[in-house]
């Protein structure tokens, strides 16, 4: 969604990196170029004020006057301005005392309400609470129906005493929820409540006697990200009617221009808690304003990137693997749980877009296809345990019956297995250069009887003349130092007599 302001705020900013001074003429034409780019992206006029206003102010300062690298300054300066307008910092849910915590949604129709209960509830799930869905749209055709659909999915409980479809009091199928919720010993309790088409009296007044009769810890604004600015408008007439103490964004994964949804929190004072970008029930997470910020600019989301693996990647597994790929023992197996452990995370597209500089791949990142992967994991899942186990063994009629099975091209087999021995070579490599588990280092190989190498040693990199190995050109030649850098320093020319260095005790390592 944030992709057009993305690449234009990166491309106004890229343009300052060559100077080595800025004048107040630059900072001018950067705010201008800024103030283009936030208005093209459906920011509101009144927060994009505010914000270049603040931007100039501290560009044309002493930190920027008085920096190294006044580009990088700037750069700096709108970063941190973007986190303040995004909300500054993370907040979370704000949990009751005595449980149940009771969690209300409240929004216009067709924003996501229920998919959004569901996704929340499975998030919550796997923070470690027991959450409680509740049934409280029953205008909206088979709204009950479809948030029990959603709970079943998500593997939570739903609370739905009224058919719906116009049939029931939401007011009080939402107190009875709360009270089955205390019952059952559910610690939160998230209602779903009904939408409207365009905000309306009866919807107001409806959201505000839920409120009244449920007195929830937390009123969620459930927000579409894509439709422009009449998010703002909507947002503040759910804030002047009913109030709610945080927003909601869902659809983030739409194409359309999304700086209404950055305007959200700078015109209601509400922050952003959570942020939907997907159909899927892990399309969820919690809103970091940081995180945000640093892939508007382009900077990319590593932190996001780890906690996904955290998720997906079983840790005592990883560990195995990190030692077996240090002793390069790494097998076929392994290689297929790891893939496997990726597909959960996500399209590889989207992974590879948090790291830093992707932006610059845009094109590069459009064309990876997640079907390459499967294809892989085909030909993998065609091979028998042992061949898994010991690739070195698939013969010419192994790579015939594991093509067949696949249903791809003995090429492609071929392909596997040799980037596999490529990609399990490097990776032991790079083990050993960062100390992985199980990494064997040039002075761990051992020798045999007469000076033989012994197993695992790999190939001797060739020798240099005159240096040592690894070293293109090896050392520099010494013999044409002045006399006065070839003679020891004062005081070790004069030794004590009797002076033997083979006499002191070192410990044994």
């Amino acid at each position: 969604m944030f992709d057009t302001l993305s690449d234009r705020l990166t491309s106004v900013l890229q343009n300052l990196r060559g100077k080595g001074r800025l004048t107040d003429a630059d900072i001018d034409a950067t705010a201008r170029e800024i103030r283009i780019a936030l208005l093209e992206a459906d920011v509101a006029l009144p927060v994009v004020r505010t914000f270049i206003a603040k931007v100039k102010e501290r560009a044309k300062g002493a930190e920027v006057h008085a920096a190294l690298n006044p580009a990088q300054q700037v750069i700096k300066i709108v970063n941190e301005e973007l986190i303040g307008i995004l909300g500054g910092e993370t907040r979370r849910l704000n949990l009751a005392k005595n449980p149940p915590t009771v969690i209300m949604l409240a929004g216009l129709q067709g924003s996501g309400k229920t998919t959004l209960a569901g996704k929340l509830a499975k998030w919550l799930g796997g923070q470690g609470h027991k959450p409680l869905l509740v049934a409280a749209d029953l205008q909206r055709p088979n709204a009950v129906t479809q948030l029990q659909v959603v709970g079943e999915r998500a593997g939570v409980p739903v609370f739905a005493p009224e058919p719906g479809n116009g049939v029931g009091d939401p007011v009080d199928v939402s107190r009875r929820g709360v009270e089955e919720a205390r019952r059952a010993q559910h610690d939160l309790v998230i209602v779903d409540t009904a939408g409207r088409l365009g905000i309306d009296e009866e919807m107001m007044r409806q959201a505000v006697d839920i409120r009244a009769a449920v007195q929830p810890d937390e009123v969620l604004f459930v927000v579409d990200a894509m439709i422009g600015q009449d998010a703002v408008t909507t947002a503040e007439a759910f804030r002047d009617g009913v109030g709610f103490t945080g927003v909601v964004l869902t659809k983030l994964d739409g194409d359309a221009r999304g700086g209404a949804a950055l305007s959200v929190r700078e015109v209601t004072g509400t922050p952003i808690m959570f942020a939907s970008s997907g159909e899927g029930l892990g399309d969820f997470d919690a809103f970091h304003p940081e995180r945000m910020a640093s892939r508007i600019l382009g900077m990319g989301d590593l932190l996001t990137l780890i906690e996904q693996a955290e998720q997906h990647f079983d840790k005592t597994k990883a560990e195995a693997t990190a030692a077996k790929i240090g002793s390069g023992e790494l097998t076929l197996e392994d290689f297929l749980d790891q893939m496997l452990a990726i597909r959960k995370m996500g399209p590889i597209g989207n992974l590879l877009g948090m790291l830093p500089g992707a932006g610059q791949m845009k094109d590069a990142l459009a064309q990876v296809d997640d079907r390459q992967l499967d294809r892989l994991q085909a030909i993998i899942r065609g091979m028998t345990p042992a061949e898994r186990e010991n690739p070195k063994i698939i013969n010419a009629s192994r790579r015939q019956r594991i093509a067949r099975g696949s249903g791809v091209a003995v090429r492609e087999v071929n392909e596997l297995v040799n980037k596999f021995y490529d990609a399990r070579k490097m990776m032991q490599q790079m083990a050993g250069r960062f100390g992985l588990p199980g990494a064997r280092t040039r002075g761990s190989a051992k020798r045999g009887k007469k000076g033989k190498k012994g197993k695992g040693r790999g190939p001797t990199p060739p020798r240099t003349r005159g240096g040592m190995p690894g070293f293109p050109a090896g050392l520099p030649d010494l013999s044409n130092l002045p006399p006065s850098l070839r003679e020891l320093p004062p005081g070790l020319n004069d030794l004590p007599p009797g002076f033997d260095p083979s006499k002191f005790k070192f410990p044994e390592n």
